[in-house]
């Protein structure tokens, strides 16, 4: 054996045999322990009588910085139902096919037909509110593709909230996050602030944990562009995007 050959082999020989210890994670949201939103949820997880579901493009999976748990953990279970894909409904999405089929069903979606969601709060008891929880590109692919959506009723959110997700930079002045989109939606739905007051908390958390470790506040796409501010050239999407109304937000 050569000296090279033997200094390779004591090498591998000093390779610990045990994985390296990793951050303790929160067995609740499964975010590492020291940046766990978990004590900023509603003292008792929120029961609405209407139900959201999300249909999550796989992209969001990817993002560290999700609001989509947030909204699942911070109301009663199955309340908030999750279903992942670039088109729906699937073999694989489990009684999916029959929420979208009931009359109760809507979708948040800003068509040229969608009503205001305040209108809806003497038609039934409660409501299955579909929301596509992903960007606006990636909402519009999924919409496309999804031929059973395009016979849902469709409402849209009319609010005058801006966004508390300020680590993000988001396309115009009036987004919301999923979660935010989702609390403001059954505040409306179920008359009672609580939803928006109580669901948000985890996502002021989060921020105020990113702010004091390095991270920036985000202004929208929208302010830059007024402010001449914008890094970018803007493209033909961003601006067809900044023209249309700000009534209906994703993450």
């Amino acid at each position: 054996m050569t000296m090279e050959e033997f200094e390779a082999w004591e090498d591998l020989s000093n390779i610990p045999a045990d994985p390296p210890v990793m951050r303790a994670l929160c067995e609740n949201c499964g975010r590492p322990a020291v940046v766990c939103w978990c004590s900023a949820l509603p003292p008792q997880r929120l029961n609405p009588r209407s139900n959201i579901i999300l249909l999550q493009h796989p992209a969001e999976e990817k993002r560290c910085l999700r609001t989509a748990p947030m909204l699942q953990l911070g109301l009663a279970e199955n309340k908030c139902l999750i279903f992942k894909g670039k088109r729906f409904p699937q073999p694989r999405h489990v009684n999916l096919e029959n929420i979208l089929t009931q009359p109760s069903t809507v979708l948040l979606y800003p068509s040229k037909t969608a009503i205001d969601i305040k209108e809806l709060e003497s038609e039934f008891t409660s409501y299955n509110l579909i929301i596509i929880d992903g960007t606006w590109p990636q909402a519009k692919a999924i919409y496309s593709s999804s031929p059973i959506l395009h016979k849902l009723k469709q409402v849209k959110l009319i609010t005058t909230s801006t966004s508390n997700y300020i680590i993000r930079t988001q396309p115009t002045e009036g987004c919301l996050s999923t979660l935010e989109t989702a609390a403001e939606a059954l505040s409306q739905l179920e008359c009672n602030p609580i939803y928006r007051d109580q669901l948000i908390e985890p996502l002021h958390m989060l921020c105020k944990y990113q702010l004091d470790n390095g991270a920036v506040t985000h202004q929208s796409k929208e302010f830059l562009l007024k402010t001449k501010t914008y890094p970018k050239l803007i493209g033909k999407r961003l601006s067809k995007l900044l023209k249309n109304t700000n009534e209906y937000i994703m993450d």
